[in-house]
C-alpha cells in the first residue's frame, strides 16, 4: 500500500465570489517531487498556503500524512517545510542569524544544524552580511535553508529558483533530487521554468485558472512529448506487420483510435513511405508529431490564447 503525504478532496477558495480554485483534488505519494506547474494567477500558492494551514478552504478538506480536521491538520503540519511567496527573512540579520532566530522560534534545539544547512544551499561564506545585501538567489536559498530547518518530510517551495543565475539553478535541483533520495523527502514545487521542471519533478501538476488540468508522471510526460511518425491507415493490422517484417521494427505503439506511433525511422521517412505503398497500405495521415514541454503545456491550458 502506497504512503500518502496529501489528499484534497473538491477544495474550493472563493474571494468576492470568484474562485481561485474549484474542485481541486490531487494525491502526493510519499517520496517524490511534483512540479506544480501553471501561469501567474493559477492558484499554485493558493493551493499551497491551504496545504500549509496560512489560509482556509471555502470547501472541501485536505488530509495530511492520513489525517484531517483542524486540529489533526495543525499537528501534522510540524512535518512540514514551507516557502511560499517569498522567503520568511528579517533583513538587518546575517544568514545564520535568520537561521538561528527561526530555530529558537520553533523549538529547534540542535545549533549544528545551522551551518549545515547553511552549506547545503551554498551560503556559508556570507559571514556577516546582513540579509538586506543579499541578491535574489541568496534569498531565495536562505528561504530554502529556513524550510528545511526540522528536517521536514513535506517540503512545499513556491518558485524557488526565482532570481538564481544558471549555477544556482543546477545546484537546488540538485539539493531537491538529493533531499527526495536520500531522506525520502516529498516535494512539491512550482515554478515558471518548464524546462528546469522537466529534469527535476517526477511527477507534475498542471493548473490553470484554478482547476488542475491534468497529472502524470515524468514517464507519462515523455510519452506524449515523445517524437515520432504518426501514421494512419485502412488496414492497422496489416501496418503493424509491415513494420515488423519489412521495416524490422517493434518500436512503434498502437493507439486505442488505431492510429500508430513508430518511434524509428524519424530521419528516414522516405524510407517508410516507400515501405509502406510498396506493400499496398493506404495511408490517409502520415505526419511528424511531439511537443516540448512547453508545447504540451500549451495544448493542456487551452492553446495561444491563455499564454
Amino acid at each position: 500500500m502506497k504512503d500518502y503525504v496529501l489528499k484534497t478532496n473538491g477544495l474550493t477558495k472563493s474571494y468576492h465570489g470568484v474562485n481561485a480554485l474549484h474542485n481541486i483534488s490531487v494525491t502526493l505519494e510519499a517520496g517524490k517531487i511534483y512540479g506544480l506547474i501553471g501561469q501567474n494567477g493559477a492558484g499554485k500558492s493558493t493551493l499551497m498556503r491551504i496545504v500549509a494551514g496560512h489560509s482556509f478552504p471555502t470547501s472541501g478538506g485536505i488530509e495530511l500524512f492520513g489525517h484531517a480536521g483542524e486540529k489533526a491538520l495543525q499537528l501534522e503540519r510540524k512535518r512540514l517545510g514551507c516557502m511560499i511567496e517569498s522567503p520568511s527573512i528579517t533583513p538587518n540579520m546575517t544568514a545564520k542569524e535568520n537561521l538561528k532566530f527561526h530555530r529558537i522560534m520553533r523549538g529547534i534545539p540542535s545549533k549544528e544544524i545551522e551551518d549545515e544547512l547553511l552549506e547545503i544551499v551554498g551560503l556559508t561564506d556570507t559571514k556577516k552580511k546582513k540579509a538586506k545585501n543579499f541578491s535574489l538567489g541568496m534569498k531565495q536559498r536562505l528561504g530554502i535553508a529556513i524550510a528545511l530547518l526540522g528536517s521536514p518530510e513535506f517540503l512545499i517551495l513556491d518558485e524557488p529558483i526565482n532570481g538564481l543565475d544558471p549555477l544556482g539553478v543546477v545546484e537546488i535541483r540538485n539539493l531537491l533530487k538529493k533531499l527526495c533520495e536520500e531522506r525520502e523527502m516529498t516535494i512539491l514545487v512550482s515554478s515558471h521554468n518548464l524546462p528546469e521542471m522537466y529534469q527535476t519533478a517526477t511527477d507534475y501538476i498542471i493548473i490553470h485558472k484554478g482547476e488542475i488540468k491534468q497529472t502524470l508522471t515524468h514517464a507519462e510526460l515523455e510519452e506524449r512529448c515523445k517524437h515520432h511518425i504518426l501514421i494512419s491507415c485502412d488496414e492497422p493490422e496489416k501496418l503493424v506487420s509491415v513494420l515488423e517484417m519489412k521495416l524490422n521494427t517493434t518500436s512503434f505503439k498502437v493507439m486505442p483510435d488505431k492510429t500508430i506511433k513508430l518511434f524509428d525511422y524519424l530521419e528516414e521517412k522516405e524510407r517508410v513511405a516507400r515501405v509502406l505503398f510498396e506493400n499496398s497500405i493506404i495511408v490517409t495521415n502520415f505526419s511528424n508529431e511531439g511537443d516540448t514541454l512547453e508545447d504540451y503545456f500549451v495544448s493542456i491550458v487551452g492553446g495561444g490564447k491563455n499564454v
